[in-house]
């Protein structure tokens, strides 16, 4: 016997089901129900923890002083929470920073109790935070969810209870195309976060949003640059400024609205002078004395100044790639070899399974040889796997023209899952070619292709579709074809040097510096020189180390050095971290104060003011950064409401006809 559903049955099922999705909506998450393959969301979702009756909001005030010395950031965040409420609250908030940032400091502020946090390993820090919260003691626990966003959580705040922490980190200004920007992140935007990416469990604390900012901030800035200052703006929010002499700018936050902590502080500005400056920075400390050697390139570049340069293009043509991928980047790649000079060089390798060249040694950038490689690449279909870490070396070890500066550039959809053994293998080389990774599609691999931007000291790009791989290839040719140096060498003379940051040296190009940290011996004295190759020829260029004094204020070189060295261990490849470079990460943190992935820092007042250890938690609210739609927090009811109105309507409609239809026959019978 077969049973039959009226329409109207089916209709009140599928609202039914609608209104139950409707109320599940909080607790679902986007992403693939296949955590082990794809991204899963640990972003923050509309839900407040807690009693209603409890004071929702104790984050009431951050202030921040940015004080920049040259090219080294110091900054001072001082956050106020308050417990307004009629309980004790234990309280926990997500906030960002740059992921340059040292965090070398933090204080806690109870009435008139300050207590010096320390830094401790993660583990150790995390049980004596339960402990103090447990027996009711008032205590902060800071943590590194991810090298640029830290977690902050308070134990037994008491009622009417104002508690200030105060924090301090360090960070060195990396000028970009001439302009320095001095960037203070005030909010965690939604974020995806791979699966892989966490092994050791470690995942944002889930946190809710607001659509408006519910506390009040407020910034101030000094830029001492040491010459004088060009084209200083913010265009992020209203600042007041004011000037001492032509290299000092002091620059206060318009106080109209105290609320506009939705949205990154970005400050920039220029120096004067447009010659290639060497600098250096001496600290000298109890046990380490440390430096930072800068090379500043000019500002534009004369055609005569750019060198021949030699380009290895590592083409994925594996099955992945197969249609509008692959159709991508045979636009991308005219683009980028129809565009070299005459005086380049260039060559080809495809991969899938395999890895072929086009030629055992580098061709001339002339017609014949450029339509042999655009006749090559037209000619591919996509098939096979794609075997990215045989490319890289194969492109590595062909031959190449002497004294030309080889960069190697990458262009694939990063559908691969060896990412870490890619990344040490082109750190590994760095002295044969620097490395660009060009990703192609609407879902890249992004981990992949800016973890090979980083580890070769490139630039990652992304292309999403066609029409825009011209623009994308000339940014490209804009900024890889500009080196003001090349075969680059930093050695000193009379000046013992050692734990040198980075080992190798990319090009000089026109948009970025180069940098070297490192620890010193002995006397400042003897030469620093920089060698190198531009369009006219040599070059080389010394610093008389011996007229350069140590001064006690560069004493954030040390927590500078440490964050470099931490971050070459573990920022890229973040969850595979060896066990001796835990180890290692682990002794930087201690040894230097610094919050790290296995380092955190705790202060505890040794005062019961919570005997029972009772509290209600909350998550601090965060306002979603301005533009954000509630849809990238995984949820957005208004929404399902108009599908479900939709669909209902719909389904009437169809009922309401079929009715009609019905009658019209019946009567069409009885006629």
């Amino acid at each position: 016997m077969k049973t039959k559903l009226s329409l109207h049955a089916v209709c009140r099922a599928i609202v039914a089901i609608l209104i139950l999705t409707l109320v599940t909506i909080p607790q679902l998450k986007p992403g693939n129900a296949d955590d082990n393959n794809t991204d899963k969301t640990l972003s923050p979702y509309f839900l407040v923890k807690g009693d209603p009756g409890v004071d929702q909001l104790p984050l009431k005030a951050t202030n921040v002083e940015l004080s920049v010395s040259g090219v080294i950031a110091d900054v001072r965040v001082v956050q106020t929470y308050q417990n307004e409420g009629s309980r004790p609250l234990n309280a926990t908030y997500v906030f960002p920073a740059s992921t340059r940032a040292a965090v070398y400091g933090m204080r806690m502020k109870i009435g008139d109790d300050v207590i010096v946090a320390k830094i401790k390993e993660r583990e150790k820090a995390k049980e004596e935070f339960e402990t103090a919260k447990k027996e009711g003691k008032s205590a902060s626990l800071l943590e590194q969810a991810r090298p640029n966003v830290f977690t902050m959580s308070l134990a037994n705040l008491m009622p009417n209870e104002t508690v200030e922490i105060e924090l301090r980190y360090t960070e060195l200004l990396v000028p970009t195309d001439g302009v320095y920007e001095v960037v203070y992140p005030t909010v965690v935007g939604p974020r995806y976060m791979s699966a892989k990416e966490t092994p050791d469990g470690n995942k944002f604390v889930e946190t809710p949003y607001t659509h408006k900012p519910t506390s009040a901030f407020n910034i101030s800035a000094r830029i001492a640059a040491g010459v004088p200052i060009r084209e200083l703006d913010c265009s992020t929010h209203p600042m007041l400024s004011g000037w001492q002499g032509e290299s000092v700018a002091q620059l206060t936050l318009d106080g109209a609205d105290k609320f506009q902590g939705n949205r990154d502080f970005i400050l920039r500005y220029r120096l004067a002078g447009d010659q290639i400056a060497s600098g250096l920075i001496l600290y000298q400390g109890d046990g380490e004395n440390f430096f930072l050697y800068m090379a500043q390139p000019p500002k534009r570049v004369a055609p005569q100044d750019i060198p021949p340069r030699e380009y290895v293009f590592v083409v994925d043509v594996s099955g992945s790639m197969e249609g509008f991928p692959l159709d991508t980047s045979k636009k991308l790649l005219e683009d980028l070899i129809g565009g070299l000079r005459p005086t380049d060089f260039f060559n080809v390798v495809l991969f899938a399974g395999d890895s072929t060249a086009l030629s055992e040694r580098p061709l001339a950038a002339n017609a014949e040889n450029i339509s042999r490689a655009v006749q090559l690449i037209e000619q591919q279909r996509g098939s096979g796997g794609t075997e990215l870490l045989p490319a890289i070396q194969q492109a590595m070890h062909l031959s190449n023209k002497p004294g030309v500066s080889r960069s190697i550039v990458l262009v694939t959809d990063g559908y691969v899952s060896i990412e870490e053994g890619v990344f040490k293998y082109i750190r590994q080389n760095l002295g044969q070619a620097n490395v660009f990774a060009f990703g192609i599609g609407s879902g890249v691999n992004r981990y992949l292709i800016e973890g090979v931007a980083r580890a070769g000291l490139g630039e990652p790009f992304v292309v999403e579709d066609q029409a825009k791989a011209a623009d994308v290839a000339t940014k490209f040719r804009e900024y890889i074809q500009t080196p003001v140096l090349t075969d680059i060498q930093i050695k000193a003379d009379g000046f013992e040097m050692y734990d040198v940051q980075p080992m190798a040296f990319p090009d000089l190009l026109a948009q970025r510096p180069v940098v070297l940290f490192g620890k010193w011996r002995g006397s400042p004295s003897g030469t620093i020189e920089l060698t190198g190759k531009t369009g006219r020829g040599d070059y080389a260029t010394r610093l008389d180390v011996s007229t350069v004094q140590a001064d006690e204020g560069n004493r954030a070189l040390r927590y500078l050095w440490a964050r470099t060295r931490i971050a070459e261990l573990s920022d890229y490849g973040f969850g595979n971290v060896t066990d001796e470079s835990v180890k290692e990460i682990t002794s930087l943190g201690l040894k230097y104060n610094l919050l790290t992935r296995y380092t955190s820092f705790i202060a505890v007042r040794e005062k019961v003011v919570n005997p029972n250890g009772s509290a209600d938690h909350v998550n601090q609210p965060l306002p979603l950064p301005v533009g954000v739609s509630d849809l990238a927090v995984g949820s957005e009811p208004e929404l399902i409401w108009l599908l479900a109105a939709v669909l209902l309507v719909f389904l009437l409609a169809i009922a309401n006809r079929k009715g009609k239809f019905l009658s019209i026959r019946r009567t069409a019978k009885v006629g």
